[in-house]
């Protein structure tokens, strides 16, 4: 028998200690609804054991606090809202392009500016893939539990680590701040990844050179010998600036490639009753909640409804949305924002099966009853 430690967490609790669990030593964050509790947390139980806790001046200085605590070492986490994640963009694509590993936690709430900040949303799906400018690889994942916080903090800082990128953990008001039973395993029973060291004597080390398995770069701590230079401008292999055009090329490819030639590893999704589904729910975070309830309603009337339920928001599970569609006469993408997703499933299925929206930006969630009308309204 393994030991186990049960506890009744909040979602944000679960999210620190998953963090924590995966070897975060470095927090730095500004206080804001609905995400303060990770900021509370981590600034009493990073120092115990041996992390570093700071609060900045403002998002821009935490983005930039953490990017600068992961390239002394440390696994690094900043957490925030909507507004706060806004102000962090920038500092984003900084870490997408100097390939600086992160993790970043955005608890949404309502918006645009500072909108209903203690009501829950899902209106920050597009800014995940697109708040940054220019071409850059995303993962963005998104737990429905506060178990699957726990674990899925875990799997985004492995990803962090693995593919050498800022990794977005999304989560909304309702999972962040409601309180369910957690088992958290024992430390051992984690799969844990590290960064990549390097191999190679210091004067023969290039930062950006490609491993040619993977595309990733091996990655020192400054502090260990490696001496390299970092900034923002496209750069060549050996990280000084660069206007060439096939080194632009190649930079950005190879980013773009980390993703596109890992989909399998990184895609994470649930599906449920969607083999003989003629109405299949598409729907993440809390929302997959209210959809779960409201499948198993019309499957208790007889209505042949599936859930599909992804965890990886980014990069897009497009070639499962399409073998949805081609067996479904209709998906319906609930979502807590006016159609963001469904955009996406509408784009992947091409016309292949009728996509219909419930959609709700009021600062209320999508009930059970909601989609169950809507699901016998498109029968």
């Amino acid at each position: 028998m393994t030991n186990r430690t049960v506890k009744l967490m909040q979602g944000n609790e679960a999210c620190l200690e998953g963090a924590i669990a995966a070897g975060m030593r470095f927090f730095a964050g500004y206080p804001i609804t609905p995400s303060t509790e990770i900021a509370e947390g981590a600034s009493e139980k990073l120092p115990i054991v041996g992390g570093k806790f700071i609060q900045m001046e403002d998002e821009i200085g935490s983005i930039a606090a953490a990017i600068g605590g992961s390239l002394a070492g440390l696994k690094a986490m900043t957490a925030t809202s909507g507004p706060g994640m806004s102000l962090k963009l920038e500092n984003i694509g900084y870490a997408s392009l100097t390939e600086i590993p992160c993790v970043i936690v955005n608890v949404q709430r309502g918006g645009p500016s500072t909108g209903l900040p203690t009501s829950p949303a899902q209106g920050d799906i597009m800014q995940a893939r697109w708040g940054t400018h220019g071409d850059h690889p995303v993962i963005a994942l998104y737990p429905a539990s506060v178990s699957e916080i726990y674990s899925v903090t875990v799997t985004a800082f492995n990803m962090a680590e693995k593919y050498r990128m800022p990794v977005i953990l999304l989560l909304d008001e309702v999972i962040a701040h409601m309180r369910e039973k957690v088992e958290l395993p024992d430390a051992e029973q984690l799969q844990i990844v590290n960064r990549a060291k390097p191999t190679v004597k210091p004067e023969n080390y290039l930062p950006y050179k490609a491993d040619p398995n993977g595309g990733v770069p091996e990655m020192p701590a400054f502090g260990e010998g490696y001496r390299y230079h970092v900034t923002g401008l496209i750069h060549s292999e050996n990280g000084f600036p660069s206007n060439n055009a096939q080194v632009t090329s190649t930079l950005l490819n190879r980013l773009m490639k980390k993703i596109e030639n890992n989909l399998d590893d990184i895609i994470r999704y649930q599906e449920e009753g969607t083999k003989d589904a003629e109405i299949v729910l598409v729907a993440f975070g809390s929302t997959s909640r209210s959809a779960k309830s409201a499948m198993d309603a019309a499957r208790e009337q007889g209505i042949p409804v599936g859930l599909f339920r992804p965890v990886t928001i980014w990069p897009f599970a497009e070639d499962k949305i399409k073998e949805i569609a081609a067996k479904a006469k209709t998906i319906i993408v609930p979502e807590m924002n006016l159609g963001q997703y469904r955009l996406e499933v509408e784009r992947a299925v091409a016309g292949k099966c009728n996509v219909v929206g419930i959609n709700r930006a009021d600062g209320e969630i999508i009930t059970p009853e909601d989609i169950l009308e809507k699901i016998k309204g498109v029968m």
